[in-house]
């Protein structure tokens, strides 16, 4: 019983893990497009308006930060529920925690404080802007993705700390200590049978030893 449910919290983790390993890979694409509009624009435009307005802006590399780290954490999520290690679970569930602790800052920050925008360097190509126009345009989609986001990480959150009080599969040990004692038994038998050679030489050699006395003694 214990093994099945086992197998189910690390499927279940997997695929919690896969849904930020997606936000990362649509977040990596839309930064490498976003990325190669601007050269486009740098290679259209005058050197020196382009070195003013077209190039690569902070939130063009943030964004692809942003995704490059969701990705690499999908990925220590998956060693983590599939080797079930103390370790891997830890940090990943620390991990996890941190970040949530991070986006509830920034949510309240935007939320709270109106001049929140002031707060962010100015980004030259505009892309920061067009972005928070999307949001705006599409408040209910970005809400409902925010939560699944949350969602997907409280899971994995929780997951990773059953998988980590249940620990790993015993049975496996047990049957590696199993399979390896038939291996150990050949070696046993040999040292048994030179053992007994080895008795039966030495008595050999006294009891020849013991009739030539005799012979002597006779003699």
């Amino acid at each position: 019983m214990a093994a099945c449910l086992r197998v189910c919290l690390q499927s279940t983790l997997k695929i919690l893990n896969s849904v930020m390993g997606l936000l990362g890979m649509a977040m990596i694409m839309y930064s490498l497009w976003m990325i190669r509009a601007c050269l486009q624009q740098i290679g259209e435009l005058s050197r020196g308006f382009s070195e003013s307005s077209s190039s690569p802006s902070w939130f063009i590399f943030a964004f692809l930060g942003l995704g490059i780290f969701l990705c690499v954490l999908t990925c220590s999520g998956h060693i983590a529920a599939e080797t079930i290690n103390n370790h891997c679970l830890s940090c990943y569930a620390a991990t996890l925690i941190f970040l949530l602790i991070l986006e509830a800052a920034i949510t309240a920050d935007i939320f709270l404080n109106r001049n929140w925008e002031e707060a962010f360097p100015h980004d030259p190509t505009g892309r920061f802007n067009q972005f928070k126009e999307f949001v705006r345009s599409n408040s209910g989609l970005c809400k409902w993705i925010g939560l699944l986001v949350v969602a997907v990480q409280a899971l994995s959150i929780l997951l990773s700390m059953v998988l980590r009080a249940l620990g790993p599969d015993q049975g496996e040990y047990d049957e590696s200590d199993d399979d390896s004692l038939p291996a150990r038994l050949p070696l046993l038998k040999n040292q048994a049978h030179i053992t007994h050679a080895a008795d039966r030489k030495f008595l050999g050699n006294n009891d020849s030893r013991i009739v030539q006395i005799d012979d002597t003694v006779s003699r």
